[in-house]
């Protein structure tokens, strides 16, 4: 049996726990709050962040990561991409990281800022990350909402790397009855799809809003073009920076993510989106800036402002044409006015 440090519990740190700890496995799970751990260790429930799902006797919660790394071959960090870097950054200071014993996967998603601009995670990880570790993380993805992957529904996962051995590690470590996953080599394109499917979802929110307001003349036809033009936008974005297989964008990793990411009743996403018009939620926030510097504001975390601002810049950087993403990010910045079904008819 392995040792699997997970770095993150919230709701998919905890459901891969589970996952990984009803296998046999031993799981440290890293948390931040106190209370999250006691519940944790003594009641086997996450009741903040998963409630519900009765966690096996083989996971362990920790506040402090020495002891969440302290003899684990395996670590996943599953700690929102806001976070991913201050995290590693702790991280480093531990020997089996520092020599490059520890395999490192992450399942967070979006961007982050870098020198020249906004990078995917992997990019950035590697950044801080000893070079021993230059193409041998996993990236993790695929549509998979926590809620579901814990109480054990059958879920598909992409298991991306570089290095093909770790990638098929991490599956072999991932996979059982409700978890199908898949290797694959094209880490930039499934990331693509990772960060961008949160900024589509925000506008499949605001489209669902619209129906119940303008039903006359917004509908199921309007979702399934709004949802057409979103993977053309991915891929197209993916492709710019430097996706090497196309099938990642009609895989699991592309089409899969996206539609549950804009249709399911768990998106926070796709929940901010139809806040925006039915409770003004971005009201009171000047600018797309403004929003993120008071983020912790909303109740939840819509990740895709975040992957909207920095799509923006890499839209720019690339000279690119992505007019339902660039209308998202314009809806944030108050530079228009709800414009999303003017913006899909002119795509």
């Amino acid at each position: 049996m392995e040792h699997v440090a997970v770095i993150g519990a919230g709701a998919f740190g905890t459901a891969l726990a589970a996952v990984i700890g009803k296998k046999g496995h031993k799981v440290s799970l890293w948390s931040f709050n106190e209370e999250a751990c006691r519940e944790i260790n003594e009641n086997r429930i996450n009741k903040t962040y998963l409630p519900g799902v009765e966690l096996p006797e083989t996971i362990t919660a920790y506040t402090g990561l020495e002891e969440t790394m302290e003899g684990a071959g395996y670590m996943i960090l599953a700690t929102p991409s806001l976070f991913t870097v201050s995290t590693m950054k702790q991280l480093l200071t531990y020997p089996t990281i520092l020599e490059g014993e520890v395999k490192i996967a992450t399942v967070a998603k979006g961007f982050l800022p870098g020198k020249n601009g906004p990078e995917l995670i992997v990019d950035a990880l590697e950044n801080y990350l000893p070079g021993s570790y230059k193409g041998n993380l996993v990236y993790i993805s695929g549509p998979s909402h926590a809620e579901e992957v814990g109480r054990g529904k059958i879920t598909g996962l992409i298991s991306a790397s570089l290095n093909a051995n770790n990638s098929i590690l991490y599956r072999e470590l991932l996979a059982g009855d409700s978890i199908k996953i898949f290797s694959s080599l094209d880490v930039v394109g499934v990331q693509t799809c990772a960060a961008i499917k949160n900024v589509v979802a925000i506008a499949f929110g605001v489209l669902d809003a619209m129906k119940d307001q303008e039903g006359d003349i917004v509908g199921d036809n309007t979702e399934s073009l709004l949802f057409a033009a979103g993977l053309n936008e991915i891929q197209t974005l993916g492709r710019a920076l430097g996706s090497t297989h196309p099938e990642t964008f009609t895989s699991i990793a592309g089409v899969g993510d996206l539609d549950v990411t804009c249709r399911s009743v768990y998106g926070r996403n796709r929940r901010f989106g139809r806040e925006i018009i039915t409770k003004d939620i971005i009201g009171k926030y000047k600018s797309i800036e403004d929003l993120l510097e008071n983020i912790k504001d909303i109740p939840y975390l819509p990740e895709g402002v975040f992957a909207a601002r920095h799509a923006m810049e890499l839209i720019e950087k690339h000279n690119l044409k992505l007019p339902l993403i660039t209308s998202v990010y314009k809806i944030l910045n108050k530079e228009a006015e709800r414009d999303l079904v003017k913006s899909i008819f002119t795509l």
